[in-house]
């Protein structure tokens, strides 16, 4: 067996025809032919049945085998950038987008990959949840960064989230509001109270199965300006909601300007926060490398929440 064989079938699968692959590759379609039918030969498995109309298409167990030649492939790539790695100087670009609330947690990881690595160059766009996606799957942008409620993304097809943080929805007052001195609010309570949404799918999501238990809230206005949402709690205006991780370094809070309470008497659903990419897209040495500096700066949150 060959690493070869092993793209040759892969280029097939994509392209359902053994010329297309052919003329992908600079190869002759002899040679890719000749290589397939050895390898299934080897194997003692069909991985494609030939048709005249429909071309090269794939059988059940060269499916499967398909889908693992494509995994070694890439470990392969892998493999080779791992090793050019300790040769050169990582350069080139690095495109990540995330929501409007994440923002602040990109600096520190951003900050301590480009003193390690300088000659790279990254872009970082602040975009919605939905936008975030439709630039991973078409490979506009290397990683994105999100914060998910429940588990809408296990459904969508082909998109791999790694989940780096993960904790409770909680409720943010002033210090001025008599619910700042109880440090927790139950969801009937909160339908007394002038609401500010920030404007995010996680958002609308708890926000409706809230409703859903506990009937209509007054929401006072919605804005994807974080900001706006927190100068407006502490001037005693509303409410709001986020994730227990989002604020909980944020100079407002440490400064006992917003108060974040507990939500009792009500079950909750996790909300986790990490990278999403599509499932095809390869990992670059640059993202991979970010990716630590980015899980090292997670890991170290996680530990400061837990010593809270």
């Amino acid at each position: 067996m060959h690493i070869e064989q092993l793209e040759y079938i892969v280029k097939v699968a994509e392209t359902g025809s053994i010329s297309i692959a052919a003329q992908d590759l600079h190869v002759s379609q002899s040679g890719i032919s000749q290589a397939i039918t050895k390898l299934e030969e080897e194997l003692g498995v069909k991985i494609f049945k030939r048709y005249r109309r429909l071309g090269a298409v794939p059988t059940e167990e060269g499916k499967t085998l398909i889908k693992k030649a494509y995994e070694v492939l890439l470990r392969l790539r892998d493999f080779k950038e791992e090793a050019q790695a300790y040769n050169t100087v990582l350069s080139r670009n690095l495109k990540l987008a995330a929501i409007p609330s994440f923002m602040m947690h990109l600096l520190e990881p951003v900050a301590s990959f480009k003193n390690a690595y300088p000659n790279v160059n990254i872009e970082i766009s602040e975009k919605g949840v939905q936008h975030i996606i439709e630039h991973v799957q078409n490979n506009e942008i290397d990683i994105g960064l999100i914060t998910i409620y429940n588990d809408v993304f296990t459904k969508k097809e082909n998109l791999i989230f790694d989940v780096l943080l993960e904790g409770k929805m909680k409720v943010y007052v002033s210090k001025k509001s008599p619910f700042a001195l109880h440090k927790s609010i139950t969801p009937q309570q909160l339908t007394t109270q002038n609401i500010i949404l920030y404007s995010e799918d996680y958002m609308t999501r708890f926000v409706s199965n809230l409703i859903s238990k506990v009937g209509p809230l007054n929401v006072l206005f919605t804005s994807n300006n974080t900001e706006v949402i927190k100068k407006a709690i502490v001037e005693g205006l509303g409410i709001s909601f986020g994730p227990d991780f989002s604020l909980q370094h944020d100079p407002y809070v440490l400064s006992g300007d917003i108060v974040p309470l507990e939500i009792i008497q009500y079950d909750q659903v996790n909300v986790g926060v990490g990278w999403v990419r599509f499932e095809n897209n390869h990992f670059s040495i640059n993202t991979r490398k970010f990716l630590e500096h980015f899980k090292n700066h997670s890991r170290m949150l996680t530990q400061l929440a837990h010593n809270v």
